[in-house]
Formats: C-alpha cells, sequence, structure tokens
C-alpha cells in the first residue's frame, strides 16, 4: 500500500461525516463509494442522481455539460447533504468533483468531509468505460473529462488514490485512510 500525504477533514468539528469519492467517469467512483457505505453502515448516493433529465440527455448524446449546467446539479447536491447533515445522517457520494468551485460548494455542506480523489491513465480509464454497459454517459465524453478536470492541488482534505491496483487493494486503502484521517482517534459509530 502507497503512503498518502495527510489530509485535514473540512469543517473537522462536524457531527455528521461526508466522504466523498470524485474522478473522472470509468475511475470507479460509485464502485468505491457503495463499498465503503456498506463497511461504515452510512447512506450511499450517487452524484448521477441529481443530474437533470436534461443533462443526462445531453451527456448520452456525447455532449459536454458546461459550467452553466453543471452549478446546479452541485448546489442540488450541497442543500441535500446540508439538510441531512441536520438529522445527523453521515453519508458517502460518488461524484465527479471536476471542478475546484464544485468541490468548494460540497465543503459548504456543513459536513466533516473527506476527498477521494480516484485517478488513473486516460488509456485505462478510457478502457473501463468502453466496458462498462448502462451507463447513461457516452464513452466519446472520457477526454472532456480530463479535459475539464481542475486537479486537487492545494486542498488539504483530498486525498489521491491511483485505481490501477486491484479494487480490493483500492478499497482496504481507503478504509485505512478514512478511519486515520477523517474518523481518527475519535471513531464514529458505524450504523
Amino acid at each position: 500500500m502507497q503512503s498518502h500525504r495527510q489530509a485535514q477533514p473540512s469543517n473537522p468539528d462536524a457531527q455528521t461525516c461526508l466522504i466523498i469519492v470524485m474522478g473522472v467517469s470509468g475511475s470507479g467512483k460509485s464502485t468505491l463509494a457503495q463499498a465503503l457505505a456498506a463497511h461504515y453502515g452510512y447512506a450511499y448516493l450517487d452524484g448521477d442522481d441529481f443530474h437533470s433529465q436534461e443533462a443526462r440527455d445531453r451527456m448520452a448524446q456525447g455532449l459536454p455539460l458546461d459550467d452553466a449546467m453543471r452549478l446546479p446539479w452541485v448546489m442540488r447536491m450541497r442543500d441535500y447533504f446540508s439538510a441531512a447533515a441536520n438529522e445527523g445522517k453521515h453519508a458517502t457520494l460518488a461524484f465527479s468533483g471536476l471542478k475546484r468551485a464544485h468541490r468548494e460548494e460540497l465543503r459548504n455542506a456543513g459536513r466533516k468531509t473527506l476527498f477521494l480523489f480516484l485517478h488513473s491513465d486516460i488509456s485505462t480509464i478510457q478502457q473501463r468505460v468502453d466496458n462498462r454497459a448502462g451507463h447513461f454517459m457516452a464513452p466519446s465524453l472520457v477526454s472532456s473529462q480530463f479535459d475539464s478536470l481542475e486537479r486537487p492541488v492545494d486542498e488539504t482534505d483530498v486525498v489521491d488514490i491511483d485505481v490501477r491496483a486491484p479494487f480490493n487493494e483500492v478499497l482496504q486503502q481507503a478504509i485505512a485512510i478514512i478511519d486515520q484521517q477523517l474518523l481518527g482517534a475519535t471513531q464514529i459509530q458505524h450504523a
């Protein structure tokens, strides 16, 4: 297991946790976020479920979203997580997080938040997307996702995870990071 820089969750004094698994399409966000939700007993949500039908149709046609279409999507997620935080619900979220401003909006949801940035080379990601069935996003959009990605540099609540390793290794790495850097010595009860 490779070592990672120490991350400091945003809103460290918040009572509810949000684990955001981010990266371009095909990086394994949904799979990892679901596995983490099951491990910790947290709710699992997928950012794709917050897209408008118009945005989903656009991506299915192979057209990338512009910032004007992404912002309302991010605001819906932020508002949802703000409300859920008041109910004491912990969650994992699969979310592309391509833009720094969008990540910042989710930091404003008032939760103790840690981002896991899943990354790999474009050829590995393209192969994964080409082999995936049943997703609304056209495989031709992988390169536009890499073009849109603002890598999380100098964001203290983001930890990088290279996803070229087998999934179980990636999962164990993520659990170790969360246990140490998000939950720390004051382990939050798993639901």
